[in-house]
């Protein structure tokens, strides 16, 4: 390789780092005892939310503003990805002294 080469080699890598995509991760939040935890939670935009419902009986991740709105039968679990940025307050329909926030961003 010439060795005149290597500056732009290198501007070319630390460019590719910066564009690259980053990697999507997992939340999980957990309902159980009548409790959502964590009651505030963080995420990105492609995160995946998975819901996990510990309880005995239906709870559900109801978005205030319309984003979601899961269903969670008793000891089930089911997941969600965000699309669009912002604070979402949401709460359980079947038990709404459950509620949290999910801040998510961009």
């Amino acid at each position: 390789m010439m060795p005149e080469r290597l500056p732009s080699i290198a501007i070319a890598l630390v460019l590719a780092a910066m564009v690259a995509p980053a990697h999507a991760e997992t939340i999980v939040i957990t309902m159980e005892n009548l409790v959502i935890s964590p009651a505030d939670a963080s995420a990105r935009i492609g995160d995946t939310i998975e819901w996990i419902n510990k309880d005995v009986f239906a709870h559900t991740a109801t978005a205030k503003n319309g984003d979601f709105d899961v269903t969670l039968p008793p000891n089930k679990s089911a997941t969600s990805v965000l699309k669009k940025a912002g604070a979402i307050d949401y709460y359980c329909r079947y038990h709404p002294n459950m509620k949290a926030t999910l801040k998510v961003a961009p």
